[in-house]
């Protein structure tokens, strides 16, 4: 998709008045509602929701000819998400596209029938999105983008780039569904590697953060895990400053806070849930279920690097580590 596609598909549904959208739903036309719980300028939710569209445009479906998208960006923030929910809902699309459990919630409370595909969705099961994985049994299905074995590795990876790690403070969202089989995942990791944890709430006014991480990396031989969830994603860039300031070792469960200055992430490749998604959006606009569509677990992971990083901390990351990267930032 050409870029002024690109913005106009974003765009131009915060242009309209809820009676002119209701004007838009013309025969041949369907209509999709997605929720993104990002804000609308977020480059990482851009170049996914591009994804998401592109495929979608290889599958048949264009915005204009067979198409009409209404978008709205919840920027993490609960009041306007669930504002955000509501008003799609009442436009009653032939399918929603949601990301994350914050965003999926309210839309779920707002019907049990308009069908829903959510993606970077933790714990949908633990969540009460759908009976189970395989049998998702309602109006919702989507991809599932966690794995509680992969927070053990986040420490297994902090470790190998420092190896004399002892120390190392969770910054958490203690809100989120999945939050505390993340955190179990890492107790048990560092149990067995005698490494000492100090959980840390994202939900905190930013000065409570700045504190902790400052009175944690006064001490040597620490690091940081940031776990999965939109609050982590709303401060991404306090704690990447703060990782730098108190040169401290931070690994993320996403690329996107490497590609803002983060030493490392590791987690789902989430550019492919969206190009998944699409799928799931066309065989229910042709017809299919929710209701008989499996939730997908991550298929594709990436380990992206920051070595610009690395060397402002005056760390050197081991060549295999290197060698395993699927993208090296320089």
């Amino acid at each position: 998709m050409r870029r002024r596609e690109f913005i106009g598909f974003l765009g131009g549904a915060a242009s309209w008045s809820l009676t002119a959208r209701g004007q838009q739903h013309t025969a041949g036309v369907r209509r999709i509602g997605v929720l993104m719980n990002y804000a609308a300028d977020d480059q990482a939710a851009q170049t996914r929701l591009t994804a998401f569209v592109q495929q979608m445009q290889q599958l048949g479906w264009s915005e204009g000819r067979n198409l009409h998208s209404e978008i709205r960006w919840g920027a993490g923030d609960a009041q306007r998400i669930q504002k955000a929910a509501a008003e799609l809902i009442a436009l009653a699309p032939d399918v929603t596209l949601v990301t994350g459990t914050p965003a999926t919630a309210p839309l779920l409370q707002a019907t049990r029938t308009l069908p829903i595909v959510f993606v970077q969705v933790a714990d949908p099961v633990g969540a009460g999105f759908v009976q189970s994985l395989s049998h998702p049994g309602g109006n919702a299905t989507g991809f599932s983008n966690f794995e509680y074995g992969t927070s053990a590795k986040w420490l297994d990876l902090l470790r190998q780039i420092e190896p004399q790690l002892s120390r190392v403070a969770v910054l958490r969202d203690p809100s989120v569904v999945s939050g505390a089989g993340q955190l179990g995942a890492i107790q048990t990791a560092a149990a067995s590697l005698g490494i000492e944890l100090s959980p840390v709430d994202l939900t905190r006014p930013d000065d409570e953060i700045d504190r902790a991480v400052a009175g944690f990396g006064a001490v040597p031989h620490g690091g940081l895990i940031v776990t999965a969830g939109g609050a982590a994603r709303a401060h991404h860039e306090l704690i990447i400053a703060l990782a730098a300031k108190n040169r401290l070792p931070a690994i993320y469960s996403d690329r996107a806070f490497v590609d803002a200055g983060g030493l490392i992430g590791y987690g789902p490749d989430r550019v492919d849930q969206f190009r998944r998604a699409a799928g799931y959006v066309d065989r229910i606009l042709k017809g299919e279920k929710p209701a008989d569509l499996s939730v997908q677990q991550p298929t594709k992971y990436e380990l992206v690097i920051n070595v610009k990083t690395a060397k402002a901390l005056g760390l050197d990351i081991p060549p295999t580590l290197l060698a395993r990267a699927d993208e090296v930032i320089e």
